[in-house]
């Protein structure tokens, strides 16, 4: 079983009390994967919320069959497989490759949906940390495609004024 010190190490359990990571700890699976391996695929079903504890992650898509562009890295203590926390099925929207050999904590979705059903409070600090954190990652991909556009030849000045 993971320790309460691993836990605390995932930014998104950080503000969970001591009460609500012992309800989470017996459902939190630890597993080794090595580098290159991948975690999940674009489309599988999605099963499983995982939180990276040490190594390194790759988010990509396939633009096309000879194109695979990246969406970012996952860095120790972050999160990712966020579309198994919506209630209804739902499937991974990019593959998750391990960049080194890395240690990811897993937790089945219907265990966890099911534990923040049950206890609200719990369910809350859990997704108002997920807001938190998808918000942080919009707003900075919004500045990198205004970068991009900024930097764009064919665009003199912006179209808004």
């Amino acid at each position: 079983m993971v320790s309460l010190e691993e836990l605390n190490k995932i930014y998104l359990l950080q503000n969970l009390e001591t009460g609500m990571l012992e309800d989470i700890r017996p459902f939190v699976e630890l597993r080794d994967f090595q580098n290159r391996e991948v975690i999940f695929r674009e489309g599988d079903k999605a099963r499983y919320f995982y939180m990276l504890l040490r190594g390194g992650v790759l988010l990509e898509v396939q633009a096309s069959p000879s194109i695979l562009i990246s969406l970012g890295s996952i860095k120790p203590g972050f999160s990712f497989g966020w579309s198994a926390l919506l209630p209804e099925e739902s499937f991974y929207t990019s593959y998750a490759v391990c960049t080194e050999a890395s240690d990811v904590l897993m937790i089945q979705a219907d265990k966890l949906l099911s534990l923040m059903e049950k206890n609200h409070s719990l369910g809350f600090r859990i997704m108002e940390g997920v807001v938190r954190i998808l918000k942080r990652r919009l707003e900075r991909r919004t500045e990198q495609f205004l970068k991009t556009l900024r930097n764009h030849p064919d665009i003199k000045e912006p179209f808004w004024e």
